[in-house]
């Protein structure tokens, strides 16, 4: 019986992170604001994107448009990579 319950709680502790895992996508939208002390983008989607701390900001600017390939995390949309649509 302590086994099944050993196994059951190893499998459980396992699968646990997977039902949270964050969750990948992308958007396609227009920048409408930099905030390079806050590290993040705010697209005409209206919703805010955080890029991490070695992210290049070059040449995105209000009125560029991307390609933002982000995961969500903790209800927050964290930049994996982004493209400038031409």
């Amino acid at each position: 019986m302590r086994f099944l319950i050993a196994t059951l709680l190893a499998v459980v502790g396992i699968l646990s992170p997977l039902s949270a895992s964050a969750e990948s996508a992308d958007v396609e939208a227009v920048i409408t604001k930099v905030d390079l002390n806050a590290l993040s983008l705010l697209l005409d989607d209206g919703k805010s994107y955080q890029a991490p701390e070695e992210f290049n900001f070059e040449g995105l600017e209000p009125g560029v448009k991307v390609l933002v390939f982000y995961t969500e995390v903790d209800g927050k949309r964290v930049i994996n990579d982004l493209e400038i649509v031409e």
